[in-house]
């Protein structure tokens, strides 16, 4: 090639690189051409065009570029929009619903507020997804990622009244999915159903839908470690009741029975997805993001919903409080969220203490009188077995001295000799050992049960009493600001109250029972345990064992009044007195006693 070929070749080169330069479209030609094929897709699938003003002020989630092979796919237009927001609010909630995705974006509870005084949002923005996915040939459509169209603008509910908006999704202007929502003028429900129209020829195995749904539950409480141990996913196994998966590590659990309602539970709110006709397959999993402060868990559920005889999938949110009263009226065991133990311990706080408390509230007290009032009521019922106790212990009181008698004779080389001259003392002086304890281990149901009832109760969230501004959670009477082995990063004025009176109750306790020796001391051990154990439980629950206390110094002094030791020494020697009965039946713990002395003395027998 010579020199003037070659120039030649690289002036057309140039002209042609400078042509295709120059004559290229300019940005806003390029958005204006998008803008109308994106125009055209939506008159096809019989949706109504965007006005030019809402094209240039409406906010899009993202700045990219429009794939128009996807435009004309399967529902193609849903593909791209713009996310906006329609809220349904009533007197108790306000809830916000996003066109991408057609889901609810985010639930306000208008009556309350978090530990900081903020609005209680249970969740909010990205972190939910709702939605289900189907295939329309080789096209996957989730619904959660597409843009739907919604009915109306912005409702207020009051009232008796009832109001509805759908979040359409369309393939055509005949063919479409639509989701319902509908409100009430009071309560914490939204009503939802899934519509498919005209599309059974067009979407396959339909019969059924797959859910998904996801959130992650937000910090409401002052405390993050129980606030992350009473969350997790609940859920009604039709047949089987109510259970929950594990609310202290990472689980997941597959179901293949049918499930009523599927609850993403936090500690005192709850996000509750109801079907009367029950998911027929589950998938629910629970994690924790131990980096991040502000979420307490991630909670899933994937839900199989079959299709009813009208074609749609009926169901309805419950978006509220865990409060027994304000979870009764509604059906399906939503109360049984509110967990309040396990077996006797669930009969005496469902039976007993609840609705003995329910009626407290209804005059109108502070919650700090409340438990008061509700503990003097429980120490008057178990008054007779306090006396009974009292009573026992008096009698081994006065018996110790005749027992170290005969310790000093027999020794303590032989004890199983040495039970069986105190069983024969027993016996003689009518007095069964096991009597003050007996009492005790009765009322201990009761204890243990009120460890369940008071952090999962409502009523107490938010309430203030002297120095203790939220019974629901500890008080912080000192914060250290770093975590301390056994302790924690705070001391609770009321549970170190709580844990000097029990030692106070110990040392008076030791003195009414005559205990010695080691027993004397271990006693004092409990109550420093349950110094660390209780300093991050409730402050309302460590005033009530507080006030246990102090009613049951009150209730020994006045019964220390009531009890004479003379008298109970003579009448103890009275019985002495009294021949054996050889036709008087031996108490159950007598005879085994008896046995299981006897089978000692056997195998010390053998071994020499």
């Amino acid at each position: 090639m010579d020199k003037n070929t070659f120039t030649g070749l690289f002036l057309i080169m140039l002209i042609i690189a400078g042509s295709v330069y120059f004559m290229k479209p300019s940005p806003a030609e390029l958005q204006k051409e998008r803008a109308a094929q994106h125009q055209d897709s939506l008159k096809k699938a019989g949706l109504a065009p965007l006005s030019v003003s809402s094209q240039t002020t409406a906010k899009t989630d993202t700045a990219k570029t429009i794939d128009t092979a996807a435009l004309k796919s399967p529902f193609g237009a849903s593909t791209v929009g713009t996310q906006k927001f329609v809220t349904l609010e009533n007197d108790s909630v306000k809830i916000k619903l996003s066109t991408q995705g057609g889901r609810v974006y985010s639930v306000e509870l208008k009556n309350y507020r978090t530990f900081d005084k903020k609005p209680l949002i249970l969740f909010d923005g990205d972190q939910n997804s709702f939605g289900y996915t189907f295939a329309v040939g080789a096209t996957t459509v989730k619904t959660n990622d597409r843009y739907f169209t919604p009915s109306a603008t912005d409702l207020k509910v009051t009232g008796k009244d009832s109001s509805s908006v759908t979040m359409r999704l369309s393939y055509s202007a005949t063919q479409y999915i639509d989701y319902i929502y509908t409100l009430k003028g009071d309560g914490y429900k939204l009503g939802f159903v899934i519509k498919p129209v005209g599309l059974d020829n067009v979407i396959a195995n339909n019969s059924v839908i797959n859910l998904d749904w996801a959130t992650s539950a937000r910090k409401q409480e002052m405390s993050l470690v129980p606030e992350r141990q009473y969350t997790t996913v609940w859920f009604n196994k039709i047949g089987d009741g109510v259970d929950d998966i594990s609310e202290t590590k990472d689980d997941q659990k597959e179901i293949d029975g049918k499930l009523q309602w599927v609850a993403f539970k936090a500690h005192f709110f709850s996000s509750v997805l109801i079907t009367k006709q029950g998911f027929s397959k589950s998938n629910l999993v629970v994690n924790t993001d131990t980096s991040n402060h502000n979420d307490i868990k991630q909670m899933k559920a994937s839900l199989v919903l079959a299709r009813e005889a009208d074609g749609t999938y009926p169901m309805e949110f419950y978006f509220g409080p865990n409060r027994f009263s304000t979870l009764k009226p509604y059906s399906y065991d939503l109360q049984k969220l509110v967990y309040l133990g396990w077996g006797p311990l669930k009969l005496i706080n469902r039976w007993a203490v609840l609705p003995v408390f329910q009626v407290l509230q209804n005059f109108n007290w502070n919650y700090g009188m409340i438990i008061l009032a509700l503990t003097i009521i429980l120490k008057l019922v178990l008054s007779p077995l306090t006396y009974k106790s009292y009573l026992s212990m008096a009698k081994m009181r006065v018996l110790k001295p005749e027992m170290d008698e005969i310790k000093g004779k027999v020794g303590e080389d032989n004890p199983t000799l040495l039970q069986q001259e105190y069983l024969k003392l027993y016996k003689k002086a009518g007095v069964n050992p096991l009597g003050g304890c007996l009492p005790l281990l009765i009322q201990m149901p009761i204890v243990i049960a009120f460890f369940r009832f008071f952090p999962s109760l409502f009523e107490l969230r938010g309430q203030s009493f002297l120095w203790m501004h939220d019974l629901s959670t500890y008080d912080s009477f000192i914060t250290f600001g770093v975590s301390i082995p056994f302790i924690g990063d705070h001391l609770s004025l009321m549970c170190v109250l709580m844990t000097i009176s029990t030692l106070i109750y110990t040392y008076f306790n030791n003195q009414i029972s005559g205990v010695s020796g080691q027993m004397k001391y271990i006693g004092y051990i409990t109550p420093v345990i349950f110094l660390g154990a209780l300093n991050g439980y409730p402050s309302g629950l460590n005033y009530y064992y507080f006030l246990a206390n102090m009613l049951t110094f009150l209730q020994q002094y006045i019964i220390r009044l009531m009890v004479d030791d003379k008298k109970i020494h003579a009448q103890i020697q009275e019985n002495k007195k009294k021949p054996d009965d050889p036709k008087k039946k031996k108490s159950g713990f007598s005879a085994k006693m008896e046995e299981m002395m006897r089978n000692q003395q056997q195998l010390q027998a053998k071994k020499k």
